[in-house]
């Protein structure tokens, strides 16, 4: 060491580790803060998700018919509000055509379902009385100790919770006359919210940037990018995939109604609307068309391969026909990935609108974490 020179306070081995742990509580703080403030935004969405949940469907059937918007202006010449008008008329007349053809048979079979599931209740008893005594004693036995019986207990209270908190019909159903009218104010008040934002006029993202007068040019272009982003994920996402369950939904009430499952065809459309949450339908739709298929009366074994047959073919039809032409690869997400958000998603945001949410924000948090790593660690994308 030069005389009159002051000896370093750490080495660069000691250095680097400083410089490592410093690294790793940054990161920590980070995923901390992003935990709260999903945390916070969860309990945000679940208090106040009556008022939310009808501006959300509003705003994505907003961004699902913009483009038929921007059609009616440019061939047509006409004015915002006429194209809004007009495209309004036209899905009424759909709507109501739809309604005096397809509502009747569906709503007969829906009673006759709601009707008839008792007997589908008592069947599946009976059957496990028959064939498997030993387990309906082994439950019985094990449901009269107290200990399981709470916890039995508690499990369909949080049942109960969790299916009150996904769909606000059930919580108004519970709230007797009152709640029922709110939630039916709510639904009536989507179509004067959609009609408010088919009016709006230029892209939501072009109007973020002056009001960023605080943010550094660099990072004002990045929050720019990145809501276009998502605007662009959600309307993609919700435009391919509501065309994909519609006609999943006519597949499987065609080949439901062929083969002679009883109710298919309201089954078949319901799960397939369903299948709006990726896999939510399907594992759904086994989890009542296998049991109705063995214990209808002219059930058995032969009918529910015929209903496994039917939707293997559907899914085949999805998975390698509909979701690679209509969706292509908007999401790239993995199918473990998807169902993995959709859990997260559902409870962070306390029911079905983190769930219908889910794929969208997984896909825009990749997004963010590859313009990221590319823009500021300087790594490929």
């Amino acid at each position: 060491m030069a005389a009159g020179t002051t000896p370093p306070y750490f080495t660069a081995t000691q250095w680097r580790v400083i410089s490592t742990a410093l690294m790793l509580l940054a990161v920590g703080a980070t995923v901390s803060l992003v935990i709260l403030a999903i945390g916070v935004l969860g309990r945000f969405v679940g208090y106040f998700s009556s008022v939310l949940w009808p501006l959300a469907v509003a705003a994505v059937l907003a961004l699902i018919l913009r483009p038929l918007i921007f059609v009616l202006e440019r061939r047509l010449r006409l004015q915002r509000s006429a194209a809004a008008v007009l495209l309004y008329g036209v899905f009424v007349l759909l709507g109501a055509a739809a309604f005096f053809l397809l509502l009747p048979p569906l709503f007969d079979q829906l009673l006759d379902f709601i009707d008839y599931a008792p007997s589908l209740w008592a069947s599946g008893v009976g059957y496990l009385e028959q064939h498997y005594p030993q387990w309906v004693a082994l439950l019985q036995r094990q449901l009269a100790n107290p200990t399981v019986r709470q916890i039995a207990d508690t499990l369909l209270a949080e049942g109960k919770t969790m299916l009150e908190q996904a769909f606000p019909s059930l919580r108004a159903a519970g709230g007797g006359i009152i709640g029922l009218g709110a939630f039916v104010a709510h639904v009536a008040i989507i179509p004067v919210y959609l009609f408010f934002f088919l009016l709006a006029k230029g892209q939501a993202e072009e109007k973020i940037h002056p009001n960023l007068p605080f943010l550094s040019p660099g990072v004002r272009e990045d929050v720019v990018f990145l809501v276009r982003e998502f605007i662009s994920i959600v309307a993609a996402f919700f435009r391919g995939q509501l065309i994909i369950c519609l006609i999943m939904g006519g597949l499987l009430a065609l080949g439901f109604s062929l083969i002679g499952l009883k109710f298919g065809l309201i089954l078949g459309f319901v799960i397939g609307i369903l299948n709006i949450v990726p896999y939510l339908g399907t594992i759904l739709g086994l989890a009542i068309t296998l049991p109705l298929a063995f214990f209808q009366p002219d059930g058995g074994w032969r009918l529910m391969g015929l209903v496994l047959l039917v939707y293997l073919l559907v899914q085949a039809v999805e998975a390698w026909v509909l979701t690679p032409r209509i969706m292509g690869k908007q999401t790239g997400l993995h199918p473990v990935a998807i169902i993995v958000a959709i859990f997260f998603w559902g409870t962070a945001f306390h029911g079905v609108l983190g769930m219908l949410l889910a794929i969208p924000l997984t896909a825009f948090f990749v997004t963010v974490w590859r313009l990221a790593k590319r823009k500021y660690f300087h790594a490929p994308a």
